[in-house]
């Protein structure tokens, strides 16, 4: 079957140094666009670190850093992963949690302002674990009937990733072929940030989602405690959260 869709969506996956954010660094980076018309384009990038890949994270995606040491740093890809991303949808397994943060991160710390939430977002891991709680290659022999090999290369990760949102549309009546609404089914909570740091409420504003202020408003915060700005821009939180958090004071400066 071929996904319904009204403009291109990008599957990808980040191979990386770790599991944290804030932290860590991109050692690879696999994209798989396809197109309304079914067409598909791929690419798949090497990329130096700027520091050492622990050897637990080696294990797991069999990248050393030998591997990497010629290959060219975040930066100088950052505008050819943006160009390929612009306009599309976005789609991966646990992606939302991980993937999209850590990008969002890596953009910025290259000063490349791509605002990744104008994309919509397709976490396969959610509709799987909504569905039947497993892993991706568990998720791969139950929806396709194969066996994953290479698992943790970002190359087959991203195609099984594909492969496997194109059988949970067919397999379940009420998941709809539909990336708007399959995005939403997605998505566990309405985060203003990508870390969940900041979430809105159900009347639609900012609120904190951490902390001796969760659950209050963001602004009505920081008119009450105006140290607290501060102290967040100085903490150790993800670039992305520190963004969101400034527009939310400028926005409240400026009305």
């Amino acid at each position: 079957m071929n996904l319904e869709l009204k403009k291109p969506i990008v599957f990808f996956d980040l191979e990386t140094t770790g599991i944290d954010i804030t932290h860590d660094r991109i050692v690879e980076i696999s994209l798989l666009k396809v197109f309304p018309d079914g067409k598909e384009e791929s690419k798949t990038l090497r990329v130096n670190p700027e520091m050492p890949i622990p050897k637990q994270a080696s294990d797991i995606h069999g990248i050393s850093d030998e591997d990497v040491k010629n290959e060219p740093v975040f930066k100088l890809v950052a505008k050819e992963v943006a160009k390929f991303i612009e306009g599309c949808d976005l789609g991966g397994y646990n992606s939302n949690k991980f993937d999209i943060p850590l990008l969002a991160e890596e953009f910025l710390r290259v000063d490349l302002d791509i605002d990744l939430k104008k994309h919509r977002f397709v976490d396969v891991q959610v509709i799987f674990h909504k569905m039947e709680q497993r892993t991706l290659s568990a998720a791969y022999k139950f929806y396709c009937q194969k066996n994953l090999e290479n698992a943790h290369s970002a190359e087959a990760d991203t195609k099984a990733t594909y492969e496997i949102l194109k059988s949970q549309i067919e397999r379940y009546e009420d998941l709809q072929n539909d990336i708007e609404e399959i995005s939403k089914f997605s998505s566990h909570t309405k985060n203003a940030d990508f870390a969940g740091r900041i979430v809105y409420n159900d009347k639609g504003q900012e609120i904190f989602n951490f902390g001796k202020y969760k659950g209050q408003t963001v602004e009505s915060v920081l008119e009450k405690d105006q140290g607290y700005f501060g102290w967040m821009l100085n903490s150790d939180f993800p670039l992305y959260t520190k963004k969101v958090l400034t527009n939310i004071k400028l926005r409240k400066f400026n009305s």
